[in-house]
């Protein structure tokens, strides 16, 4: 059973930083994977804000967070990061890891959709306060 685990979120200021962590166990593949971070608000429907193909290290990210927001792996430790610096009152939101094994060609060309990915996190809130 693959497991995704979050952790990192909490409370900040405006301005500040968190940096995620999204540990992933539970499957002996050890084959390129595609790695996404989402995120919910209340009220709003989940958006993808960065995701990473972990074979060539190909990212993507949501216009909203480009040049504040950096996801890397840890493909010794099957971790995936995302780094949030400059954070705004509207970053606020519970922030979801989600992951796809033998991640395809057509995988990597939607890597900010849902659709992209078969297994989810539970989960780490993101409060930021102005």
């Amino acid at each position: 059973q693959v497991q995704l685990v979050e952790s990192g979120g909490g409370s900040v200021q405006a301005g500040g930083s968190l940096r995620l962590s999204c540990a992933a166990s539970g499957y002996t593949y050890s084959g390129n994977k595609c790695m996404g971070w989402f995120r919910q608000a209340p009220g709003k429907e989940r958006e993808g804000v960065a995701a990473i193909y972990t074979g060539g290290g190909t990212t993507a990210y949501a216009d909203s967070v480009k040049g504040r927001f950096t996801i890397s792996r840890d493909n010794a430790k099957n971790t995936v990061y995302l780094q949030l610096n400059s954070l705004k009152p509207e970053d606020s939101a519970l922030y979801y890891c989600a992951a796809r094994l033998l991640c395809l060609m057509g995988h990597r060309d939607i890597l900010l959709r849902e659709e992209a990915y078969n297994y989810w996190g539970q989960g780490t809130q993101v409060t930021v306060s102005s």
